[in-house]
């Protein structure tokens, strides 16, 4: 458990430090204000960490910003290493957040829907009931229809 505990601080720490650095200390054109990173995790040993990011922009801005934290990354992990002040520094990787693409197709998904149910609600407004409007029984009317 403190291990987990441990690698989470670490984790949070390297998130904190990368990001503070591609704001301020770097100076790669293609790290402009439009890469976030959005969450670190760290190995069990402490040895490797990935970081998740996402850029703002069509492909074209993504692909430069993958190319300029590829380059970068020798000074990011040297200033994680500088804040972490442990025996050794983790090894980072940068992956690109999957999470814009997936809540984009649930926003798609979630407008389809919509669309359907207008289409229903729109196919239903006219519409009357197949039997009688009240199609239980009540207790009582079987004895007066006799």
């Amino acid at each position: 458990m403190a291990d987990n505990a441990r690698a989470k601080k670490l984790a949070d720490l390297i998130r904190e430090v990368v990001a503070e650095k591609l704001q301020r200390g770097i100076k790669d054109p293609r790290l402009g204000t439009h890469v976030t990173i959005t969450d670190t995790r760290v190995t069990g040993d402490l040895r490797e960490a990935t970081v998740f990011y996402t850029v703002y922009g069509d492909e074209e801005d993504r692909a430069s910003a993958a190319a300029g934290l590829e380059s970068a990354k020798g000074i990011l992990r040297s200033a994680v290493g500088r804040a972490a002040g442990t025996k050794f520094t983790p090894t980072l990787a940068f992956v690109a957040d999957a999470l814009p693409e997936n809540a984009k197709t649930i926003e798609d998904l979630l407008d389809r829907a919509r669309a359907s149910d207008e289409q229903v609600r729109e196919a239903s407004s006219g519409a009357t009931f197949a039997g009688d409007a009240d199609p239980y029984k009540k207790p009582g009317e079987d004895e007066a229809a006799e």
